[in-house]
């Protein structure tokens, strides 16, 4: 949906869609359906006008559509190999064409002037600037991409690999590195990450069903400060110097348990693969979404789940009674009936 207006971006298509496009009327008015379908495998983004129930303007494509980014001058088409930049107008005008690595889960983020989305090599992140159409390359990870965010004003990146330990967060238009943090000691899959709308803070979900709270540093020197053993995970330990770097890195600042629903047996976690796409085909990693997060302020956030369980959470993040920051639980739904 584009903001809070009446446009929304609609993907369809394939050789069996459940609101087929492709039903012509039979000239031959005797027969007993007059409705006869025509072979396609085309794939279709509709920007769709709610007040009008009309389609305000489409584009057709050969392969399945990952994902869709809309702004109010901009429309982002996700192909699994191939990202398609367009100026949001009727018909949308394309103004950049990008090949990518396999990107079954579509990730892209679309920010204030800037795009980012995976690049031609594994764990790369590419950034194109709308107005001057530059292009800047970040090599983030050595293991392909499995999440990534901007911030509102468009000058931080945050991005996760496949092995979902770290999280790594960088400035634009420098490309540079201001610190990274830990989720964990084990691989996870990294569900979403999501910068608060003031940017002060940092949200991560996972397979592991937590949610996670970072506080962003103030000031790019913010990345060098030393652990404090008073509020770090491992304590005293942070500061020891021959320990593996696990006791020393940055860890959240405040973590809750969210729920993923009950999926039928065999459903499993997503795929912890950000280059093999297999399941439910036209979802883009082909499992329900889980872990969603989107925040409403600075203070409050949803964590959104797909699927046959499909459900929201709604969480704030404030301090407890000791002044540690905290995340509080505050209800949730199930919006499927």
């Amino acid at each position: 949906m584009l903001g809070t207006t009446r446009y929304i971006a609609l993907v369809g298509g394939g050789k069996q869609p459940k609101f087929p496009q492709n039903k012509v009327c039979s000239p031959d008015d005797s027969d007993s359906d007059p409705w006869v379908f025509i072979t396609t495998d085309t794939y279709e983004v509709q920007i769709w006008n709610d007040a009008t129930q009309v389609v305000a303007t489409s584009l057709e494509f050969k392969t399945p559509i990952q994902r869709v980014r809309i702004s109010q001058s901009h429309l982002i088409v996700v192909l699994l190999n191939n990202v398609g930049i367009y100026k949001m107008k009727s018909p949308p005008e394309k103004i950049a064409d990008y090949e990518t690595v396999n990107n079954p889960f579509g990730l892209c983020a679309l920010g204030k002037g800037i795009v980012a989305f995976p690049g031609r090599a594994p764990g790369q992140v590419k950034l194109f600037e709308t107005v001057t159409g530059n292009v800047s390359i970040i090599p983030a990870h050595e293991s392909p991409l499995r999440a990534l965010a901007l911030n509102k004003k468009g000058d931080m990146v945050a991005t996760a690999s496949e092995q979902g330990t770290l999280v790594r967060l960088w400035t634009y238009p420098s490309c540079t590195k201001i610190v990274e943090f830990r989720r964990g000691v084990d691989p996870a899959t990294i569900f979403s990450l999501a910068f608060s709308t003031a940017g002060s803070m940092l949200a991560v979900t996972s397979d592991k069903s937590t949610l996670h709270i970072f506080d962003l540093p103030v000031g790019l020197q913010a990345s060098a400060a030393e652990p404090d053993p008073k509020t770090h995970k491992w304590g005293i330990l942070s500061k020891v110097p021959l320990l593996p770097r696990q006791f020393s890195d940055t860890y959240s600042s405040a973590t809750a348990k969210f729920d993923m629903g009950e999926e039928p047996v065999g459903w499993g976690p997503q795929s912890k693969s950000a280059t093999f796409n297999a399941g439910i085909p036209g979802v883009p990693g082909g499992r329900p979404t889980k872990g969603l997060i989107g925040w409403l302020d600075d203070q409050t956030l949803l964590v959104i789940g797909a699927g046959q369980d499909a459900r929201w959470e709604k969480f704030t993040v404030g301090v407890d009674e000791t002044g540690r920051r905290a995340i509080f639980r505050e209800g949730w739904r199930r919006y499927l009936d």
